[in-house]
């Protein structure tokens, strides 16, 4: 008979069975967190960098205050105070001249005579028909002093006596239309000596002698010049208008006169600026009596501004240049945009002066795009090395 072996150990408990599942679903989830994590990182990630692009980022910049020198410097244009064209009234030939360039002349000197052979012979003409209507006139006037005396004894008829003292103003305006005619010729003849119409300097002879002139042609022979006193003209931009006045005194100088500067006062300007290059043209007027500056020349005038030089500018990168007019960002504390209007001032190229519109404490945007408007919200970004970032 066969014996039959009974296993007497006791069953496995089940927290021994438990284990080796616990183990296995910590190994399953540590699998599983191990590959979401770097999954759900990425996502944090591209969450915070697209909110972060959504805000853009700008470089701020404060107005710096800097200090000009006052009052502006402007390229001038010197003319003499007085200046004119001798051009001939008549016709003819120059029959000698007196004076040539660079001589001084005085007011009435002569300068040159023409020869005008046509003219005389027309100035003859009319003083012989003036003669003739003379005696036409007094042939008139006997006749009617006769006609009077016979219309009394009705010798002649009354309408014979009228005719006859109607000749007499007939011949009377006959007369004087021909003295006219004489004195006009006289005039036009006194023209054939060319005489200074002031004391100056003749600048230009164009003119020989034997060579014709005509009094159509409008041909210039001299030019003459009076430089005692010269005229200065310069064209004042519009933002610095309000320095010149009337009477204001400002300084000439003179390329060529090194170290020399000349008193030049305002004697006028044209009232309206031009509206091409809005300026405004203004006249100086500087005494010259001793002839260093020479007409005609190129010069600089300096006005000094009776205002204070401090000026707040900006970079030209700074402004929004819009149909509203120029306006510069200003971020807020908040990191909120607010859009300003500001009043330009000279331009420096790099930089430009404000008139007003923003103070020295602004933080204004650097570069400012196209799209910024008014309410925007910003990140502020580092300060670039181009200008002083704002705090």
């Amino acid at each position: 008979m066969s014996q039959e072996t009974i296993d007497l150990s006791p069953p496995p408990s089940r927290r021994s069975l438990g284990l080796p599942a616990f183990l296995g679903g910590a190994i399953l989830a540590g699998l599983f967190f191990a590959g979401a994590l770097p999954r759900w990182r990425a996502q944090a990630a591209l969450r915070a960098d697209t909110e972060e692009l959504s805000v853009p980022r700008v470089t701020l910049i404060s107005p710096a205050p800097t200090r000009r020198e006052v009052g502006i410097t402007l390229p001038a244009e010197i003319r003499p105070w007085q200046e004119a064209s001798i051009i001939p009234r008549v016709t003819g030939y120059l029959k000698r001249w007196h004076v040539d360039i660079g001589t001084k002349v005085e007011a009435g000197q002569l300068l040159a005579e023409i020869d005008t052979p046509e003219l005389d012979q027309e100035l003859g003409r009319a003083r012989a028909l003036s003669a003739e209507a003379d005696s036409r006139l007094e042939l008139a006037r006997s006749s009617a002093a006769r006609w009077k005396e016979l219309v009394k004894n009705a010798t002649v008829s009354q309408q014979e006596t009228e005719e006859k003292v109607n000749a007499v103003a007939t011949g009377t305006s006959a007369l004087e239309a021909a003295r006219a005619e004489v004195r006009r010729l006289e005039e036009l003849q006194s023209f054939r000596r060319l005489v200074a119409p002031f004391e100056g300097v003749v600048t230009v002879r164009r003119i020989d002698v034997g060579d014709m002139v005509s009094a159509s042609a409008q041909k210039e022979l001299f030019h003459l010049v009076q430089s005692k006193d010269l005229r200065v003209f310069v064209r004042v931009p519009q933002p610095s208008t309000s320095i010149v006045t009337n009477g204001q005194v400002a300084t000439l100088t003179v390329p060529g006169l090194a170290g020399r500067a000349f008193r030049a006062q305002v004697v006028r300007t044209a009232g309206a600026l031009e509206s091409s290059s809005r300026t405004l043209l203004t006249e100086l007027k500087v005494e010259n009596s001793s002839g260093e500056i020479l007409p005609g020349s190129y010069g600089q005038v300096r006005f000094e501004s009776r205002g204070s030089g401090e000026h707040l500018s900006l970079p030209a990168n700074a402004f929004l240049f819009r149909a509203e007019g120029p306006q510069v960002g200003v971020v807020d504390a908040q990191g909120k945009v607010s859009l300003r209007s500001v009043q330009l001032g000279r331009d420096f190229g790099t930089t430009i002066e404000i008139a007003g519109g923003v103070s020295a404490g602004d933080r204004v945007i650097l570069n400012p795009s196209d799209s910024l408007v008014d309410g925007s919200q910003v990140r502020v970004a580092e300060p670039t090395p181009s200008g002083k970032a704002a705090p």
